[in-house]
Formats: structure tokens, sequence, C-alpha cells
């Protein structure tokens, strides 16, 4: 065998080596998945509870993260992983796919945030189940991998922007830029809503609670809103109709301030359930907004409830 030979030879063993490497690493990923915990978050991750799918009529609003392609190294650090990060705030993309595919061949109808709020001041009740698409941080992933599907099926979304942190790698995402903010909104038109969270005030102090909710960061708090409100005008030439908190939720007193603020439509938690309007004043206050954390825990649930008659 000439020398030429042997080497194409030693070349395709190592390839062969590298594949039943891969496969062994994949199947041992999945087998070890089986007894790894993890820290699944608080339970409105977990979906909609027993009461709350009851509801024959409502607006859904979804809360999304990050959308990440389907690749090998996702695929198995999502398994391998005990980091709850990646387990309630990650979703692949072909299951985003799917529940927009879902949403559409069973003709939910997708509103924006701002039509949400009309129908809830309304005098009239709310008949039918609709959703919106909320998408908090937007990194690169919400621009490269959402935005065309959202876009193919026409449906408005809202993003919700820490102003003073555009561009930076923090808690396992590359947020978006402003010129990728730009790019964004040139490419979604109108289906893109922009609203703030917070300008620099999106981290918990070291006791995991967040850092505006602190009594002595009342003050902060309230200039940093009012900035993160002219920074996104400043780029943009929006000045934000609407809110997302941060870790979900703020202090009653938090709450009164953004009541109060001009042209402020709706604030997004993350309590679980759905907005309502019963007619006769009895509707959700649009200053507490529930969304629903989106993952493969949740979606279950959030799906049956959509699939459940008036």
């Amino acid at each position: 065998m000439s020398n030429k030979n042997q080497k194409m030879t030693r070349k395709q063993r190592k390839v062969i080596v590298i594949i039943l490497a891969i496969i062994l690493f994949v199947i041992m990923s999945f087998t070890i998945h089986r007894s790894v915990e993890y820290d699944k978050g608080s339970s409105e991750y977990y979906g909609l509870t027993k009461q709350e799918e009851k509801a024959k009529n409502g607006i859904l609003v979804f809360c999304y993260h990050r959308i990440l392609k389907n690749n090998l190294g996702v695929n198995v650090s999502r398994t391998l992983s005990t980091n709850s990060q990646l387990h309630d705030f990650d979703v692949p993309a072909n299951e985003f796919k799917e529940q927009m595919e879902f949403l559409h061949k069973h003709n939910i109808k997708v509103i924006s945030g701002a039509e949400m709020v009309k129908m809830t001041n309304s005098k009239k009740p709310i008949k039918g189940k609709y959703a919106v698409l909320t998408f908090d941080d937007i990194d690169r992933t919400t621009i490269d991998n959402a935005i065309p599907i959202m876009k193919k099926y026409n449906y408005p979304f809202t993003t919700f922007i820490i102003t003073g942190n555009t561009g930076r790698y923090r808690e396992g995402t590359q947020l978006a830029t402003w010129s990728q903010i730009h790019y964004a909104r040139k490419e979604a038109g109108n289906l893109m809503t922009i609203g703030v969270h917070t300008n620099n005030m999106h981290y918990l102090t070291s006791n995991l609670i967040p850092v505006f909710n602190l009594p002595k960061n009342y003050g902060r708090f309230t200039k940093d809103f009012v900035k993160s409100r002219e920074v996104l005008k400043a780029h943009t030439g929006i000045y934000a109709d609407s809110f997302a908190y941060p870790y979900g939720g703020g202090t009653p007193r938090i709450s009164q301030f953004l009541a109060k603020q001009p042209h402020l439509g709706w604030v997004g938690t993350l309590d679980s359930g759905t907005v309502y309007n019963h007619g006769n004043g009895n509707h959700t206050d649009p200053i507490y907004t529930p969304r629903m954390i989106i993952n493969t825990n949740s979606w279950p649930s959030i799906r049956e409830w959509f699939l459940k008659k008036s």
C-alpha cells in the first residue's frame, strides 16, 4: 500500500473516531439528563394554574427571552446543564416556529400591546381568546431567529429594551446594539413596538432581590425610568408606552409611580394568568399586566387553554 493510501486511511479512521465520539457523547447526554435536577424557577414558569385554565375569554401575553438556533452545542447544553436560565428562558427555534404555526393554524388572533390596552379599558367585555407577543432584553436571537417567523404571519410584537445595556453580553445573552435594533425595526416595520426594561437597573442584589425594589433605591428607580425613556427617544424617536419589570414585578410604591406616568399604557409583570375584561369596570389593571414565560414546561397548558372552546 502506498504512503498516500496509508495517509488517506489514517484520515478516514480519524473521521470515524470523531463521529463515534460525538454519537457516544449525545447518547450519554440524554442518559445523564434523566437524572439531572435543575431549579425551574418560580411557579409562573410552569404554565397556567388549573383555576386560570378555566377562563373562557381573555388575552394571553407571551414572554420570550432567547430563541436559539437548533444545533448540537445548544441541544447538548440544554440537556446536560442544570442552569435554570437555559430551561426557563431559552426556546429552541423549532419550538418557537411550531408555536407560531399553532397560533396561525387555530386562527388565534395575535394583537399588539396597544390593542390589548384598548380592549382592556373598553366598556365591552372581551370575547374570545387572543395572544400578545413580547420579548425581554432584545438580544440577537430575537432579531435573527424570531422576527423572520413573525413577519411570515404578520404578527405584531413588543420588545423591551434595557436602554443602558445595549450591545453588552450579560446572563448568557448578547444584547443587540442600537444599530442592530434599527435594523430590526426596518425589517419588522409596523409590526414591532418598543418598550423599556429599565435603563441600568436590571440586576439583583447579593440577596437575589431586584435592586430597584429596595426601599432606599426608590428615587434611583424613578430617575432610571425617566432616563430609559429619554435614551430610547434619543435613539429611535419613540417615547415608550410600555414597561416590563425585570424579574417579574415591583413594589406597590413603584406601581403607583408608574401609574402616574404620562402616555404609559401598560406595565408587564411575570405573574401568571390572562388579561380579562368582564365589562362593567371589572377588568385587568394595565399597570399589572400578567405575562406568561414561554418554555417547555409552560407551553402545554397554554396550548390547551387556546384549544378549549370559549
